[in-house]
């Protein structure tokens, strides 16, 4: 079992299971807040100068919190003899036993693995953006949701089930049966077969409804839906995103493989709902039980668009891994683009480009084919795939690339997918002279011509001699 995936089901539990949904939300982010205190006040009796060990990792943590629930620090009661002698009774978390232990000891992982974020990012150890330390949580803005593992016993049943009693169902520990609104019979024949195992149940709520996901290890797609070990002759298949059209797949050759025009704009469609939902909930009196349930139904608006979205991004990665064992996409620099097109903020979030991309990269990988990403600084949109030469493209209205040197004329999306093949054809194929092409000539690179003004100085290079004015692509 090599690859993991998870399943999520809407739950549709009873009023009697929602109040047990309900404690376990409490239960994890009552741990959570309290091993974040322990943190603290080990902080600070280290600073006053005793010899305190701070729990950093979230074994640390578990033990801490098992050490504090049991102790009069977590609860105590004063008890009264008949003689009037009066005794302190630790007795605890007189709770705990309520919800599953698990919860907790979810809980203090969650928390270890966020200060460990935190001290990676401090030390600059860890790539991204900075990791802000750990916060309390609280009721009213925390994500209420809670994470259960699975245990399989030498002899015994797995404690998270699926499907039993009922097709439709998922057993949780400390919880019960508890039924889902979709069919679970992928799932059940996975498991059932040896070929899939639960990990992890995450059960959380939004939207006004209640949701299990499952993560799953499971083991290789079959080798008939598995793509051929690939070889020199196997082509590369270039794919450009863009927002006219989602997805053009091409050929270095030139042949276009496939284009995706119809694509579901839920965003710019629902445009005077989404107007009309965003003024039921600003016209509301701030804190009142109006605005809530106006802010709720915003939410799942939004929550309807993202499903609808998630679904055809999921249609469209499967029409392309399956079709084609060697993909190559360019690396999109998205939250640019979104601060630097703010007229075109709305489009580049509505067409999804990120989630395509994340399911193209997972799903290549379980059938065996081969994913290339060119470089970000590449100018597939600016090349001409016939001579190679290099302009500016303008504004996202023209649609059609026309060389002024060769005098190509073809589509904008197509030039573009041709230019990926050839770039990975370059970097990732047979051939013994494939080269970096933005690292071709001197040492020294200049970043603008010679102009009025300025001078190149001796030894330094103009933009065509290290390749990036224009350069010669194969055909």
């Amino acid at each position: 079992m090599t690859r993991f995936a998870t399943f999520r089901f809407c739950l549709d539990p009873t009023v009697e299971q929602i109040g047990a949904l309900e404690r376990h939300v409490g239960a994890s982010r009552f741990a959570y807040n309290q091993c974040l205190r322990m943190v603290f006040d080990a902080r600070s009796a280290r600073e006053s100068g005793a010899t305190v060990k701070v729990p950093r990792t979230g074994y640390d943590l578990i033990n801490g919190f098992n050490r504090w629930k049991k102790s009069a620090a977590a609860g105590r009661i004063f008890a009264v003899d008949s003689e009037g002698v009066a005794e302190v009774c630790e007795t605890g978390l007189t709770w705990r036993r309520e919800v599953f232990q698990q919860v907790f000891e979810e809980a203090a992982v969650d928390l270890g693995r966020g200060l460990a974020a935190w001290s990676e990012s401090r030390r600059g150890t860890r790539a991204g953006e900075p990791v802000a330390h750990p916060r309390f949580k609280k009721k009213a803005t925390a994500r209420p949701s809670f994470r259960l593992r699975n245990q399989f016993p030498k002899g015994g049943r797995p404690a998270i089930r699926v499907g039993e009693g009922h097709p439709r169902s998922v057993r949780i520990p400390g919880i019960g049966v508890l039924r889902v609104r979709e069919d679970t019979r992928r799932l059940r024949r996975m498991v059932a077969g040896g070929r899939a195992r639960v990990l992890f149940a995450t059960v959380s709520r939004g939207r006004g409804r209640w949701w299990v996901s499952l993560n799953v290890e499971a083991a290789d797609l079959h080798p008939a839906r598995r793509h051929t070990e690939p070889d020199a002759t196997t082509p590369w298949v270039g794919v450009d995103l863009g927002l006219t059209t989602l997805a053009v797949a091409a050929c270095s050759d030139g042949t276009e493989v496939d284009r995706i025009d119809d694509w579901p704009r839920t965003l710019t469609a629902t445009a005077r709902r989404q107007r009309r939902l965003h003024r039921a909930v600003t016209r509301k009196k701030r804190g009142s039980r109006n605005r809530r349930k106006a802010a709720d139904k915003l939410g799942r608006y939004y929550f309807r668009t993202a499903e609808i979205r998630r679904r055809y991004a999921h249609e469209v990665s499967n029409r392309l891994v399956k079709n084609h064992a060697r993909l190559v996409i360019e690396h999109l620099d998205v939250r640019g683009m979104l601060a630097r097109n703010p007229n075109l903020a709305k489009a580049i979030y509505d067409v999804g480009w990120g989630l395509v991309r994340r399911q193209i990269a997972y799903k290549q990988e379980w059938r065996g084919g081969e994913l290339a990403v060119a470089d970000r600084w590449f100018p597939s949109t600016k090349t001409c795939s016939g001579c190679g030469a290099i302009r500016d493209m303008g504004g996202v209205a023209l649609r059609t690339y026309v060389c002024r040197s060769c005098g190509q004329m073809i589509d904008r999306d197509l030039n573009a997918a041709i230019n990926l093949a050839v770039w990975a054809e370059l970097h990732h194929g047979a051939d013994a002279r494939a080269r970096d092409l933005h690292a071709e000539g001197p040492d020294t690179n200049a970043h603008r011509w010679e102009r009025s003004g300025r001078r190149i100085r001796d030894g330094e290079t103009g933009p065509g001699d290290v390749g990036t004015d224009a350069w010669a692509l194969p055909v």
